[in-house]
């Protein structure tokens, strides 16, 4: 029996037919369409993480949430959300390790240049 794969390319091509939110895939049901297998080991499920990130690193518009799945941005909005939310992720880790070293976070969202969901603070261990 061979070793199945997936490749960067798969994942993007299928991507591609899931365009906005309310066309979402989860993690799974990706691996099932690209292996036409309806189980997979999860190996392939991590791999395809792995590529999101590296999709999103050469600037594709890959948006996604555990309610909705993965998608390609519709709309400037689903974009913009979504680096709000991988910025909402990003930033309770660094107010962590803020808190930790008792310093101040920087603030993500004006780092990135991204409008802030709610008045944060910037200060090492507040809340949102």
């Amino acid at each position: 029996m061979s070793q199945l794969q997936i490749t960067k390319a798969q994942v993007l091509a299928e991507l591609q037919k899931h365009v906005g939110r309310e066309n979402g895939i989860h993690g799974r049901d990706l691996v099932a369409r690209i292996t036409n297998q309806a189980s997979n080991p999860p190996a392939l499920e991590r791999a395809v993480r792995d590529f999101i990130v590296e999709l999103r690193m050469d600037q594709h518009r890959v948006c996604g949430y555990p309610a909705s799945g993965y998608y390609m941005a519709a709309t400037q909005k689903e974009f913009d959300d979504t680096c709000v939310f991988l910025l909402e992720r990003a930033s309770t880790t660094v107010d962590q390790v803020a808190a930790m070293k008792g310093r101040f976070a920087p603030d993500l969202y004006i780092e990135m240049g991204v409008p802030s969901p709610s008045k944060k603070s910037t200060t090492a261990g507040a809340s949102k």
